[in-house]
């Protein structure tokens, strides 16, 4: 069997050029945030684990080049070799790219910034596709009937109906050779009247001056929406909240080849759940510290990480586990709602002031452990009460924190906890807890799998 060709070098190139005006902002949408990140950075990250992709350019709105090096630098995102400026229209956002990349053979994968919910498989199929053809366009059957209309004297009215099985909804990436897309450009460029009826994508371009080239469409995917209408922001951070939310099970090889080595403090491993972090985390090579004493007390939280910082050299996750009773909020005494309302009010906030300084130096992760409920859904408010603070928390903070690198999520033992009969509830919380520390995620609460 023949063996293939090496591809050549392929770039991920973002186009970020665009304003927020139809989404409500002065300032441009792929900075705005969703699901604890700014819009680009979710896009950035797409590109920056994908294997096919060996550099990344970003083409980004005048005045706001600087942003985009902040946040390259703070998530450490290797790929992303060039930052330009973009122009005044999309077409002359792409020349700019285009011209930047010189005239050395390459694939070119050009990507809405605003789009940061593509699949990584979209991306390798585009690659492969460019093995064979020299322009590919990702779209989607339409799910609704497409008129066209003309002008009426009372207005609008429909002129024909396209048969709907052969409409396809665009979305990116749009991924060219690059000799290809460079040399459609440059016609539509030399064309007078281009700027009078410029295509609205660049298969367009393609289409319009390189009739001869065939273009390839891959199947793109419902959630490869585009951020666009205010709407769009509410919708695409529940689904990437959703998407971060489903960490995946690791092997225990891989939890070992992650966590072997580093060094994790359980605050709060008294807690069933707690002491079973520090078991497992401890089983797959972790340097554990488990420390078992209420975590409101500010100057012993940070008393003991300093110790463990001394002993270690800093701190790559910590994990705070605190309890709250049973009981109804009409049936418990003033000293439990008291207990509750310091153990997983104060308690998490105290830790997170104790731990920022040492995280922010290791880029670690605060992980919190919601306290777990009743199988039957019985005597249940005050662990609800005590639940939501958490996880509010989780959320708030990774916001706050993402700019230093920090990473804060929580596991949710929801009915699956310490409460559950059975040994085996803090042994799944401490396996999801696992899982979630050697992700990616932030700002994600994760339910226990049970």
């Amino acid at each position: 069997m023949a063996e293939r060709e090496p591809r050549p070098r392929t770039v991920g190139v973002v186009l970020a050029g665009g304003v927020g005006r139809r989404v409500g902002h002065d300032t441009p949408k792929q900075l705005l945030e969703i699901a604890g990140r700014t819009i680009l950075e979710h896009t950035l990250a797409l590109f920056e684990g994908a294997p096919e992709i060996d550099e990344i350019m970003v083409l980004m709105a005048p005045g706001f080049t600087g942003e985009v090096e902040r946040i390259v630098e703070r998530n450490g995102f290797t790929k992303v070799g060039r930052i330009l400026e973009g122009g005044a229209s999309r077409p002359e956002t792409t020349w700019r790219a285009l011209r930047a990349l010189g005239t050395r053979e390459c694939l070119v994968l050009l990507h809405d910034a605003v789009r940061p919910l593509a699949e990584p498989r979209i991306i390798a199929d585009c690659v492969e596709a460019l093995r064979t053809f020299s322009a590919v366009e990702v779209a989607i059957p339409s799910s609704d009937t497409i008129v066209v209309t003309s002008r009426g004297p009372h207005g609008e009215v429909v002129s024909d109906v396209p048969d709907r099985a052969r409409l396809r909804r665009v979305q990116t990436p749009q991924c060219f050779r690059l000799s290809v897309i460079r040399e459609a450009y440059e016609r539509a460029f030399a064309d007078p009247g281009f700027g009078d009826r410029p295509p609205t994508d660049d298969c367009g371009v393609v289409l319009r001056y390189l009739p001869d080239v065939p273009i390839h469409v891959v199947p793109g995917s419902e959630r490869n929406m585009k951020v666009t209408h205010p709407v769009d922001l509410f919708v695409a951070d529940k689904l990437l909240r959703l998407a971060a939310s489903d960490v995946p099970a690791r092997s225990g090889t891989a939890l070992r080849d992650a966590l072997e080595g580093r060094t994790v403090v359980v605050l709060g491993a008294d807690d069933a759940a707690g002491a079973e972090v520090a078991k497992l985390a401890g089983h797959h090579g972790a340097r554990v510290f488990p420390v078992g004493f209420p975590v409101g007390d500010l100057r012993a939280v940070a008393d003991a990480l300093a110790r463990v910082v001394k002993e270690t050299g800093g701190i790559d996750h910590v994990v705070s586990a605190a309890g709250a009773p049973p009981g109804r909020i009409d049936a418990v005494d003033d000293a439990t709602i008291a207990e509750t309302v310091s153990a997983n009010h104060l308690g998490p906030v105290t830790v997170a002031r104790a731990a920022l300084p040492h995280l922010r130096e290791t880029r670690g992760q605060l992980l919190f452990l919601a306290p777990s409920r009743a199988q039957d859904g019985t005597g249940d408010g005050l662990r609800s009460y005590a639940g939501a603070a958490v996880t509010g928390l989780t959320r708030v903070l990774a916001e706050e924190w993402a700019g230093y690198g920090v990473r804060v999520n929580c596991v949710d033992p929801g009915r699956a906890g310490a409460t559950t009969p059975g040994p085996h509830a803090p042994y799944a919380v401490a396996r999801t807890s696992l899982d979630v520390l050697v992700s990616g995620v932030t700002g994600q609460v994760v339910d226990a799998r049970t």
